[in-house]
């Protein structure tokens, strides 16, 4: 099975869910799905205490 993440990457990207909250103990798991996607500097996170973060899509993301 592919990483859980992939799909949640793409529905966040696609306007689906307007947020993707990761916790600590799945942070690299994601990590590995963002850094395979090709878009993945549209998506920009906010750390929170106790190794949350919470990403959202950039909505002026710059193509580069």
């Amino acid at each position: 099975m592919g990483n859980p993440f992939e799909e949640k990457i793409a529905q966040l990207l696609s306007g689906e869910c307007s947020e993707l909250v990761v916790e600590k103990d799945d942070f690299f798991t994601f990590r590995e799905a963002w850094l395979a996607h090709p878009e993945r500097k549209k998506i920009i996170g906010e750390a929170h205490l106790g190794g949350k973060v919470i990403y959202r899509r950039q909505e002026d993301a710059v193509e580069n």
